[in-house]
């Protein structure tokens, strides 16, 4: 039996191999490991500069510590590894961070990290991450809702086959179902864009939540520790661009657990279009065919196939990311003033959560943009039960002639006639006795005829369109 050649350590980069969904997407800038490191030594940089503002730090050195701030100057990888001894990235990032600070400014060097705590530096990245991303994914998510707001126009009064429970119901448009998509993605945007109103916020308690540290080293002796307390916080959040929070949130994870319910949302709106597009784009469907590129779509054994790849990546994060939300929100259960696993659980959950959403949100913008429709198929498809979709409309017509029961059981024979001859349903009800001096053929014909049928299809659009 032969076994995988190891691997080297300095190799082993997480480059989005079994994570095609977001692989060679916008999102994975935003929340790789290096933008976590920059994100950690911009949150150091802004409590100096805050600190020097309140006059508990010289300005000088928060300068200094500000254009230290780079993340090329510090060894990710060593980082990385350190942290199996700490449990977390920002104790070895503080010390090779106060060496970095030192080797340009030696008297600055001591200000680094001045009464902060390793969860303030790496809670404040989280949010300075999340806040990059969700912004990002609202770009993508505004780009699928205007090319769906075009389908739904163009397609208005393109009539198709409404399913339910995998077959036929009644008529519906496509025009409402692209409408339907763009709704759902409008109620993602909605609570995501209410994460950033008034804003994702800074975190900042110390080592126990009291920012007992910060004022230790402040000296306030002639000032009271509660104002100080409140304009330190002030300070940090103006200088992140983070909201202020009403108190720290070490170990009250709200703002980490209505992040993944948002994502979560989000990535199940996007979900539901996948799902759907993929059912229509089926060989037996075929109402729809994916966007074309060179090699999308290709089987490593079947050279005929063009598969509905797109569709594939935005489900695969839609399985994904409610699950790691609801991991997240386990995390609430957390001990204490401070977790010992509970808040280190969050660092991967959140980022996958981030960046599946992400990716599936920029796959939506292309699929939206290029999704063809046709048209004749799905009118084809439509006449495949001979008038039987429209059932439902039979009823209702007949029933104030023979009574609703009556109607209900004409029509049960009549679709069981239809479908073992294979004829027509308005023909096999024009021989129906109980119909003589009711209904003539061309009429029955006429209502049998699903185009006539989808009720307020166009108007549900021209509502949701408007709205």
């Amino acid at each position: 039996m032969t076994t995988p050649a190891e691997v080297p350590h300095d190799a082993c980069l997480d480059v989005g191999l079994l994570s095609p969904v977001r692989a060679g997407t916008p999102i994975e800038a935003v929340v790789c490991d290096q933008a976590w490191l920059q994100a950690m030594l911009a949150a150091e940089a802004a409590l100096a500069r805050a600190q020097a503002r309140l006059g508990t730090l010289p300005g000088p050195a928060a300068d200094a510590i500000t254009k230290a701030a780079r993340a090329d100057r510090i060894d990710l990888r060593d980082l990385a590894v350190a942290a199996r001894d700490t449990a977390n990235p920002v104790v070895r990032l503080v010390r090779a961070f106060t060496e970095v600070v030192a080797s340009d400014e030696p008297e600055a060097a001591e200000y680094v990290h001045q009464g902060s705590t390793s969860q303030d530096i790496l809670d404040t990245a989280a949010m300075l991450i999340a806040d990059r991303a969700v912004r990002l994914i609202r770009r993508d998510l505004a780009r699928a809702a205007e090319a769906l707001a075009g389908l739904a126009i163009d397609n208005r009064d393109t009539a198709m086959a409404g399913r339910t429970l995998a077959l036929q119901a009644v008529p519906t448009t496509f025009g409402l179902k692209a409408a339907g998509w763009r709704q759902l993605i409008l109620d993602a945007d909605l609570r995501l864009g209410r994460l950033l109103d008034p804003g994702l916020p800074v975190a900042l308690g110390g080592a126990a939540g009291t920012l007992a540290g910060y004022l230790e080293y402040a000296r306030t002796a002639d000032r009271a520790p509660g104002a100080y307390a409140d304009a330190l916080v002030a300070a940090f959040a103006e200088e992140t661009g983070l909201a202020r929070p009403v108190l720290p949130w070490h170990a009250l994870r709200t703002p980490v657990v209505d992040l993944a319910a948002a994502l979560a949302f989000a990535a199940g709106a996007l979900g539901k279009m996948a799902i759907d597009v993929q059912t229509l784009a089926r060989t037996e469907i075929a109402e729809v065919t994916e966007p074309t590129a060179s090699g999308r779509g290709s089987s490593s054994a079947m050279p005929h196939k063009r598969n509905p790849v797109l569709s594939t990546l935005m489900r695969s994060a839609a399985i994904q990311v409610p699950a790691l939300s609801a991991a997240l929100t386990q995390c609430l259960v957390s001990e204490d003033e401070r977790s010992a696993g509970a808040w280190h659980a969050e660092w991967l959950l959140l980022r996958e959560c981030l960046r599946l959403t992400g990716g599936a949100a920029h796959t939506a913008a292309e699929l939206a943009e290029g999704l063809d429709v046709r048209a004749d198929r799905m009118r084809s498809n439509l006449d495949l039960t001979g008038g039987q979709v429209v059932s439902e409309r039979i009823v209702a017509a007949l029933a104030p002639v023979i009574g609703k029961a009556a109607a209900k059981r004409l029509l049960t024979r009549a679709a069981e006639d239809a479908e073992r001859s294979g004829r027509p349903l308005a023909e096999v009800l024009a021989e129906s006795a109980e119909l003589d001096g009711h209904l003539v053929a061309a009429e029955l014909t006429g209502m049998c005829d699903p185009i006539h049928y989808t009720g307020v299809a166009g108007p549900l659009v021209d509502r949701a369109l408007k709205a």
